[in-house]
């Protein structure tokens, strides 16, 4: 029995010492597969800052540039990665990685569908250049900047200031309404005036007020016309041209100003703006309205 404990005794001390000889075997290349990935890490950092740098200042196309650097980046921490691996004596593990890139693409194809699926939606983004960095764009029911392209996600930034980040194969497979890359844009609004009131001098008011507001492209005056024969009024809707470069400032803040405008010199010049009229009908068998007076008790 002692020497049957005796013999695994000396045979676990065996295999223990046969595997520490191995790791201080291979701790050279250990160390030198570590110091290689952190090298690549770091390289691939440099790399990008220095792709991005030179693609978006001299091309002037950030969004496209700031996409290659990242795809870029990936691409030398993965050789980094193939190399540790041959320094490792696992120079067929890392062929095997490059042999069976079809057949990896086609199993992650499957797995990582929509991840592949964003990542290729987010390269064709990058290229067709449907929008730029700092853009003002609309997808579906979200109004915002642009403030990155990732591999898998679109970065807005909302005018409430929320960050929302939209997959970018919803983007490629939805409309997108981009609304600062004309560098202008027309808004109407709708301005409703009493039926006796003139509307040609209204109109002739509105357009001489919203002329002089600050941030009205004059080249484009604005206009005004009579849209709808409402219930209660008449209404004139209001079209102005402005600049997008900061599309909430000079857009959505300028429209507001506008209609505080119309509105104060209509009232001013005696233009009655008035509200929604309800109108009650009596049928053929009532003679009057059946009004009925409730009392309050003294106790309340």
């Amino acid at each position: 029995m002692q020497d049957a404990y005796r013999n695994s005794s000396t045979d676990l001390i065996s295999v223990i010492n046969y595997y520490w000889e191995k790791f201080l075997f291979l701790l050279p290349n250990i160390l030198l597969t570590i110091l290689i990935f952190v090298v690549a890490v770091w390289l691939a950092g440099k790399i990008k800052n220095w792709l991005e740098g030179q693609l978006t200042t001299k091309s002037h196309d950030k969004i496209t540039g700031r996409y290659i650097a990242m795809v870029t980046r990936w691409v030398v921490i993965f050789i980094g990665l193939l190399l540790g691996l041959q320094s490792l004596g696992l120079s067929g593990v890392a062929g095997g990685l490059l042999a069976s890139a079809g057949l990896s693409a086609f199993v992650i194809g499957f797995a990582f569908k929509d991840i592949a699926e964003n990542f290729l939606a987010g390269l064709i983004l990058a290229f067709d250049r449907p929008f730029e960095i700092t853009d003002t764009i609309e997808v579906e029911d979200t109004i915002g900047k642009v403030q990155n392209l990732h591999l898998r996600s679109t970065h807005l930034l909302t005018f409430d200031s929320r960050d929302v980040y939209i997959p970018n194969a919803k983007i490629l497979s939805s409309k997108v309404t981009n609304l600062t890359q004309n560098g202008r844009i027309r808004m109407d609004f709708v301005v409703g005036i009493d039926y006796n009131d003139d509307a040609q001098a209204a109109i002739d008011l509105i357009e001489r007020t919203a002329l002089g507001i600050p941030g009205v492209l004059q080249e484009d005056p604005p206009y005004a016309a009579v849209d709808l024969l409402d219930v209660s009024t008449l209404n004139i809707k209001v079209f102005f041209w402005a600049e997008t470069k900061d599309y909430k400032k000079n857009v959505v803040l300028l429209k507001g100003r506008i209609m505080q405008a119309v509105s104060k010199a209509l009232l001013e010049n005696g233009f009655g703006l008035p509200a929604n009229i309800q109108e009650l009908k009596l049928y053929d068998y009532q003679k009057d309205l059946p009004i009925r007076m409730v009392e309050k008790s003294a106790q309340e």
